[in-house]
């Protein structure tokens, strides 16, 4: 098969801290080519894979000119060579999709976040055909359904083999984690709420965001609370980092205060053997399976109990758990199963 894999160029795939969307990208393209596909990426400069990479865009630009930019200059190259590919599978933003919408090659549409189900009805007058949609969580699929097409779930993955399972973490006293971006939507305020009441050790990683109100956010709320003994902030985390975080942590939090789709960090902590606690908003009771793999709550204080509840969690439960659901040779099969379909329709 062959197949072009297309994505915003803003963060080069893979990235090396954050980067939820280019990490599952990344794992897709890598896991088609060892599958004998025919993989293109479209990406960031600086980006890595398997697949045969065509650079385009500026990475770190997000700009209303840079994205229109980025739009003529792939329409250009699916006019002069789009007809290379059996299936088009976009990451980005929908509007990559115009120049073809009429063309007769299978086209998939990602969905990652919340969708404006105006872009769908859009998409139809526009004439487009053998176009589908996906989401990662049934969650986000509710959201862009309203307006019509075709729609599938399927999940967002993580590579087992990045992840070492820790079984012999003691579950009363192993420090907490937090990973993600550090902006309000996140909480990490509210896991610091959690950690305190407890007086459990926490330790917090991700990036500080640009924006100059979640910077403030982040040196007015969270700064002054990490005393590096109760609560300690280490950055942004790479692979290796990531799994000495998760797999020594009695459980991941995950406080979110918005409708969080589904973060790969979830599948990512359970492979590592380590139950996810979460508000139970967006994706994330899709993910968790209620006092098996984590726990679902909806204030600090439901959170505080469930930290106490964790000893009654099985840790190889988490591991199997995550690899039977969200391992990207799980996730990469339902691609491709989605992929057959649209190529036999």
């Amino acid at each position: 098969m062959r197949i072009l894999l297309l994505m915003d160029p803003l963060i080069k795939v893979p990235p090396e801290h954050y980067g939820g969307i280019e990490r599952v990208v990344s794992d897709l393209a890598d896991g088609l080519c060892q599958r004998g596909h025919e993989v293109t990426l479209w990406a960031a400069p600086g980006s890595s894979s398997r697949a045969t990479l065509e650079a385009f865009g500026r990475e770190g630009e997000w700009t209303r000119w840079s994205n229109l930019r980025n739009v003529a200059l792939v329409t250009s190259r699916f006019w002069t060579g789009g007809d290379r590919f059996d299936v088009v599978h976009n990451f980005g933003r929908l509007a990559y999709l115009a120049g073809i919408f009429r063309s007769d090659v299978a086209k998939v549409q990602t969905y990652m976040r919340r969708v404006n189900p105006a872009n769908m009805r859009l998409a139809e007058r526009a004439g487009a055909r053998r176009l589908h949609f996906t989401a990662v969580s049934d969650a986000i699929r509710r959201t862009g359904a309203p307006g019509g097409g075709a729609w599938s779930v399927i999940y967002n993955c993580a590579r087992p083999d990045l992840y070492a399972p820790r079984y012999d973490v003691d579950a009363r006293t192993a420090p907490l984690a937090f990973l993600g971006r550090l902006e309000r939507c996140k909480g990490a305020h509210a896991a610091i709420d959690v950690a305190e009441r407890l007086g459990r050790r926490l330790v917090i990683a991700g990036n500080i965001s640009t924006l100059p109100e979640e910077r403030a956010y982040f040196e007015q709320e969270l700064r002054p609370r990490m005393d590096g003994r109760l609560v300690e902030y280490i950055g942004p985390v790479g692979n290796a980092d990531k799994n000495a975080l998760l797999g020594s942590a009695a459980a991941l939090l995950s406080p979110i205060e918005w409708e969080e789709p589904f973060p790969v960090i979830l599948p990512e902590a359970l492979l590592c053997g380590t139950p996810v606690i979460a508000f139970s908003r967006g994706g994330m009771p899709e993910g968790i399976d209620h006092g098996r793999t984590g726990f679902l709550c909806a204030t600090v204080e439901e959170m505080a109990r469930c930290v106490e509840a964790l000893p009654s969690i099985d840790r190889r439960v988490c591991r199997e758990e995550g690899v039977r659901r969200f391992s990207d040779e799980v996730i990469i099969g339902e691609y491709l199963a989605l992929y057959d379909r649209l190529l036999a329709g």
